[in-house]
């Protein structure tokens, strides 16, 4: 059994680098019109088919006719890149966040890739950016050159004018509806990702850097960062300890591709009155022991305000959230509304098969004919539509529900599940919430089950939701997020002083409501 499991994985293996270097040899090569007219005419009516509300923020009418105009535009051959920049725009008129339109780009071997990841951190991963007035900062530099200031900014990439690709990067993704918060943070926190869809990965980088009126030239090499500068040593842990780690990580929801904890709760007082909870993600890891732990020392230190910083929060589970909203809300509740999808065997296109390497898939394969026949069943029609039910069950409050005040803190990078909880606490008045305006939409998005869709002869990829996730409370205004109600902007000098002007604003805010908060 053993060598023919080997033997499959060999034989895919060989399989794979053929079929790499085989997509990477046309990439350049031109499409015909009719083809590419084809890949069009393919990929709308696949929206049309497994999107649930594509018509939400655009008419069927005006999204009709984006494409037939795309379709009169294609009057001669090109490569699948340059198709992409003229398709994409056109997709990301349907405004929904969780759509992504990803170009055919170079391929990389697992031997490749382990090369390139043992080289060191690239040139762009070593610094976190973010845009303030259609311009890009640095706000962490995590390089091994310490000259290059926080607050510097970046005009030019290897001679590219940045302010003119960030316009350009503009047309390259969606937000839900018509908000604007998440672009602007999507640009800073996915530049990196951005610039290499369009130029690929890169060993070295010149960067023109201006900080304080001084304009300075730099090349950024890809290498192993080390932020300390000492030597480290190796620390052999024991049978316990290395358990107690393992056990902290699953609980913590250790990702260890950005080596930190999506959750954390620390308390800033002396008395336990304040409690800070910071979540990154709704992913990762064990999150109802976290939660059941936290808000049982919650409890236990007798905590009078709860703040829960969804700032960046990108989203995650379903579940996880409903989780977290038992130990908020004061009464039961019905989280979501039933999740919409378009047919009976919509879930059926989900990404089944992604991720897990050669092993995984084989073991999927296995399990394939018991998966498929729980996702088509899971769904129901109800009158002329058809529903996924879930976490759409009136839930309980949990024992150790928390009743003292909430505040949360969000900007434009709290999207998708970070707003759809923000969004019942917000209809609900269970918090009082400081920052920006959300960059995921109250009234819910379009995401849950979200395959890759490749159009046959670009091999462009769009990513698309299948299921409406539709909060219980909604908003009579369409198209934006929650609205902050103490809205507070950060500025680009904040990030230079290491500010954090939301939390400051919220201790201030309890200091004169005369609860006793010490300097933090």
């Amino acid at each position: 059994m053993n060598r023919i499991f080997c033997s499959i994985i060999i034989v895919l293996s060989i399989v794979s680098c053929s079929s790499i270097k085989k997509h990477n040899e046309h990439l350049d090569d031109l499409i015909s019109e009719k083809k590419l007219k084809s890949d069009t005419d393919f990929i709308y009516k696949k929206l049309q088919d497994l999107h649930p509300k594509l018509y939400w923020y655009i008419t069927k009418e005006k999204l009709d006719f984006k494409f037939d105009s795309l379709k009169s535009t294609i009057n001669k051959p090109m490569t699948s890149f340059d198709f992409y920049k003229k398709i994409t725009p056109v997709i990301c008129e349907v405004r929904q966040g969780h759509m992504f339109v990803v170009p055919s780009i170079k391929q990389y071997s697992k031997k490749e890739t382990a090369s390139i990841i043992k080289r060191g951190d690239g040139p762009l991963s070593q610094f976190d950016f973010e845009v303030f007035n259609n311009k890009l900062y640095v706000v962490k530099n995590k390089s091994n050159n310490k000259t290059i200031q926080v607050g510097s900014e970046v005009v030019s990439i290897d001679g590219q004018n940045v302010s003119i690709l960030i316009n350009d990067y503009k047309k390259n993704f969606t937000s839900d509806g018509f908000n604007q918060s998440f672009k602007n943070n999507f640009l800073g926190q996915r530049f990196s990702t951005l610039y290499s869809l369009n130029n690929d990965i890169k060993d070295s980088l010149k960067y023109d850097f201006s900080f304080k009126n001084e304009l300075k030239s730099i090349v950024i090499k890809r290498q192993i960062i080390d932020s300390t500068g000492i030597k480290k040593s190796k620390i052999v842990f024991t049978r316990e300890q290395k358990k107690a780690i393992a056990k902290k990580k699953d609980i913590f929801g250790y990702e260890a591709k950005n080596k930190k904890y999506m959750r954390n709760l620390k308390f800033i007082e002396k008395d336990s009155s304040i409690a800070i909870m910071k979540i990154q993600g709704f992913k990762e890891g064990d999150s109802k022991e976290f939660y059941k732990q936290s808000f049982q020392k919650i409890k236990k230190y007798n905590t009078q305000t709860l703040i829960i910083d969804l700032r960046n929060n990108g989203g995650g589970r379903l579940n996880e959230i409903s989780n977290l909203y038992t130990y908020l809300s004061d009464k039961d509740f019905k989280f979501i509304e039933k999740s919409q999808v378009t047919r009976k065997a919509s879930l059926l296109y989900a990404d089944y098969y992604k991720g897990g390497g050669v092993g995984g898939k084989i073991l999927k394969t296995i399990f394939a004919p018991f998966y498929y026949p729980i996702m088509y069943f899971s769904v129901h029609k109800i009158g002329d539509n058809y529903y996924s039910y879930t976490n759409s069950k009136v839930k309980k409050v949990n024992a150790d529900s928390f009743s003292g005040k909430v505040y949360v803190l969000i900007n434009g990078g709290s999207f998708s599940a970070s707003s759809i909880i923000s969004s019942n606490l917000k209809g609900s008045k269970r918090a009082l919430f400081v920052g920006e305006e959300t960059g995921g939409a109250y009234n819910g998005t379009v995401a849950g089950r979200m395959p890759l869709i490749e159009m046959p002869h670009s091999k462009i990829n769009v990513r698309m939701g299948l299921m409406a996730c539709i909060p219980t409370y909604k908003t009579d205004v369409e198209g934006h997020g929650i609205m902050p109600d103490k809205e507070i902007i950060p500025t680009l000098e904040d990030r230079i002083k290491d500010n954090d002007p939301e939390l400051n604003w919220v201790l201030q805010d309890l200091k004169a409501n005369n609860t006793d908060v010490s300097k933090n």
